[in-house]
């Protein structure tokens, strides 16, 4: 059975930027909590940030590989430089991907960790840009597909071809 790794504040946990959750209602996400598949995980929590913290972003909305490159830093609307804390929990969600197995993420979309689509633009204005957080940047380098909580449907499509491919051949 195929594990999935999920943002741990789309499960309840308080681990968010201001103290709160983002939990899903998703029935789907449900099943799969139910089956036992569902990892929960906070980059920002296991890269050492507190809860609440200051709300980060990408300087420039450069995305999570500019990031990972060096040329673009995380900054929280403070002005503190918290690249560091975002690298490191990003190695770690990739570390407990790899040692479960896990395929297939569901992270919780806009954020400077977890976003898929988009990310916002490092002007603390609420404007996104397309792009993605820098774990799941990651993540998809190391070919782990990472969906945002409005896309859980596509993540239940791209497990299904996943366990199609773990099947025994037949004949």
């Amino acid at each position: 059975m195929e594990k999935i790794m999920v943002s741990a504040c789309l499960m309840g946990r308080k681990v968010r930027y201001d103290g709160a959750a983002k939990t899903s209602g998703d029935a789907l996400l449900a099943t799969w909590r139910q089956e036992g598949r569902l990892v929960p995980f906070c980059p920002e929590v296991e890269g050492g940030l507190p809860v609440p913290r200051p709300a980060a972003e990408i300087e420039g909305g450069a995305g999570g590989a500019a990031v990972l490159a060096g040329t673009a830093r995380v900054l929280a609307a403070d002005g503190t430089d918290v690249t560091r804390a975002f690298l490191s929990g990003a190695w770690a969600a990739l570390a407990t991907a790899q040692s479960l197995g896990i395929r297939v993420a569901i992270l919780k979309e806009g954020s400077p960790s977890c976003g898929s689509l988009t990310v916002y633009d490092g002007t603390f204005a609420g404007l996104r840009l397309p792009g993605s957080g820098v774990t799941t940047a990651l993540l998809e380098r190391h070919g782990i597909s990472v969906f945002g909580e409005d896309r859980i449907s596509a993540a239940g499509v791209r497990l299904r071809e996943l366990e199609g491919d773990r099947l025994p051949p037949r004949g």
